[in-house]
Order: C-alpha cells, then sequence, then structure tokens
C-alpha cells in the first residue's frame, strides 16, 4: 500500500484529548496498514517526527434490535486503531484551544 493514500482518520474523545498531552494521538487506519507505514503517513500528513506506533484491533460489538417482532444479532464493523507517539517538542493540532 502506498503511504500517500493511507486514509488517517484521528479519534477524538476524551481518553485521546488527556493523551495528546503526552503527545500520543490515536488514529482510525486501515486494517491492512503497518507500522511504518502508518508512521510515514502521519510524518508527511503532520511534519512531525514519530518516534512509536502501537496497533490495536477493537472488535465491533455485537447489538440486538428487534425487526417484525423477533430479536435479531448484528454485529459492527471491527476497526484498527494506531496509537503514534511523537517526538519531544512534536505536537498535531487536532483540539484548537479557546482564546
Amino acid at each position: 500500500m502506498a503511504t500517500s493514500m493511507l486514509t488517517l482518520i484521528p479519534r477524538i474523545s476524551e481518553k485521546t484529548y488527556a493523551q495528546s498531552k503526552q503527545r500520543v494521538y490515536t488514529f482510525v487506519v486501515p486494517k491492512d496498514a503497518n507500522r511504518n507505514e502508518i508512521a510515514q503517513a502521519v510524518a508527511q500528513q503532520y511534519s512531525v517526527d514519530v518516534v512509536d506506533v502501537n496497533i490495536v484491533i477493537a472488535k465491533g460489538k455485537v447489538k440486538q434490535t428487534v425487526r417484525k417482532g423477533r430479536p435479531v444479532e448484528g454485529k459492527r464493523r471491527d476497526i484498527k486503531k494506531a496509537y503514534v507517539t511523537l517526538a519531544e517538542g512534536s505536537s498535531i493540532k487536532l483540539f484548537e484551544e479557546e482564546q
């Protein structure tokens, strides 16, 4: 997979906001992406120095609903998350501070 085509979707939540203070940012990445491709893509797209990349595959939840009076089970899709640690002095402006 070419790094220029790698799609990085930032995860924005309370947990990721707290981690961003320690220079750790979370992205949803394609399932076939590896650590080197993710590090290169983040470095290119955000002009930062990447120190470490940790990968987690979050399994989709099983959900139940009712259709035509009967319970139906479904499953959300699995997602692959990358926790990217940046070098000292580097940061990504995902959370804009209010003036």
